[in-house]
């Protein structure tokens, strides 16, 4: 083969690498399997799209601002909501040998074998946001809300309404993810006790139009709900929407109870209104925390870093609130 036909290829496979993982990289260049000459530290991230919600577009903005040139890393970035596509990301960060590998899951199970490859080659992986099923051996730290906990908060908040009776609109996110499944498993146990009646309980992987259907064909359907409980404010507001063109009252003193996840601020301000209920925080900033940890600043003394949060009632929550605890603007 002719040195002009080797660097063809070369160059193709190359192009295709990048098309298959859509990565995005920022910092000088370095080696591989290892940090450059000028001493940055490679990372790879993988992590669910931005578009995905304002939770987490702040979150992809707070990896970027952290794992920046200046603060003396080469970031890669993969997107995607699904995990096959992430497994594929994961993989070429390993190959390209990056030193770390950094990962928000799709969904929590499949990690095992990417994982292994990722210790054998010396990479050393954090999780961020969700946890996945793989033993603790194979990363460093999870830096993590407890999903389970933001679920028993906002049910316990609902249960001490002390309403009439319970009938549950309950829009799901993506399924098998960490979020829905802690957001999901509190309110599965209420509906199993027989406290709350499930009206239908379907994924709308976390997008507003498809929240919006949901509620539009229960409405259509005429059977009666009084709680709407999405598992991410997106969700939420396109329950609203559904509510709003059919003319039926929410929040303060309207017929259904309006929950919603994230505390995106927007999202307060409509409880502020009185137009939501509650929403529950989910911290999106796990960034420094990893960055702490990678540069000798912080001490890793258990696997499992919780994020601490809490939960707004619209009678209570305060100008303050939102603008401590909100995202974006």
């Amino acid at each position: 083969m002719t040195k002009k036909k080797f660097g063809s290829l070369l160059l193709v496979a190359s192009l295709v690498t990048t098309l298959l993982f859509s990565a995005c990289t920022t910092g000088g260049a370095g080696n591989a399997g290892g940090s450059s000459s000028k001493g940055t530290i490679k990372v790879g991230v993988v992590n669910n799209p931005p578009s995905e919600s304002g939770y987490r577009e702040a979150n992809v903005k707070d990896m970027e601002a952290v794992f920046s040139a200046a603060n003396g890393y080469e970031l890669k970035t993969a997107y995607s909501l699904k995990n096959d596509e992430q497994l594929q990301a994961a993989q070429g960060f390993i190959t390209e040998g990056v030193d770390y590998l950094l990962i928000s899951a799709a969904e929590t199970t499949g990690w095992d074998e990417v994982l292994k490859k990722a210790k054998e080659a010396g990479i050393k992986v954090f999780l961020f946001d969700r946890m996945i099923d793989v033993d603790e051996s194979l990363y460093e730290a999870a830096v993590v809300s407890d999903m389970s906990k933001e679920g028993e908060t906002a049910v316990n908040w609902l249960l001490a309404q002390n309403l009439d009776e319970y009938n549950v609109i309950h829009i799901q996110g993506a399924m098998g993810s960490d979020a829905q499944i802690g957001r999901t498993g509190a309110l599965d146990a209420q509906f199993a006790s027989g406290k709350m009646n499930k009206v239908v309980q379907q994924t709308a992987t976390w997008d507003e139009a498809e929240a919006k259907k949901i509620v539009e064909s229960v409405i259509n359907s005429g059977d009666d709900f009084n709680v709407i409980y999405a598992e991410n404010d997106g969700m939420a507001k396109g329950a609203v929407a559904a509510l709003d063109e059919a003319g039926i009252s929410h929040g303060i003193n309207g017929k259904v109870v309006v929950m919603g996840f994230d505390c995106n601020k927007w999202a307060l301000r409509e409880l502020k209104a009185g137009n939501w209920n509650y929403d529950g925080q989910c911290s999106p900033f796990q960034a420094q925390i990893i960055s702490d940890i990678i540069q000798g600043k912080k001490t890793v003394t258990s696997k499992k870093i919780i994020n601490e949060e809490k939960g707004f009632d619209a009678k209570t929550l305060t100008d303050d609130d939102i603008n401590t605890y909100g995202l974006g603007e």
